[in-house]
């Protein structure tokens, strides 16, 4: 399991560096997404997309109080 822990925080560290290419990447996956189902899940596929970017957010925001710790 450790594995997948380690996995799990240099994905993070990785997202935290390039957080911009990130959400650029949620928004592509986004429009694909929405493109493939015909606007049936514009709605869903927009909440989801906006979570995502909420997450990387909050990232930020972790990051910033642990340095200013």
């Amino acid at each position: 399991m450790s594995g997948l822990k380690d996995a799990m925080d240099k994905l993070k560290k990785a997202a935290g560096r390039n957080r911009d290419k990130v959400a650029e990447g949620v928004d592509a996956a986004a429009e694909a997404a929405k493109e493939k189902t015909g606007g049936k899940y514009d709605e869903q596929i927009d909440k989801a997309a906006e979570k995502g970017k909420d997450i990387l957010a909050e990232q930020d925001e972790e990051r910033k109080d642990d340095r200013d710790r």
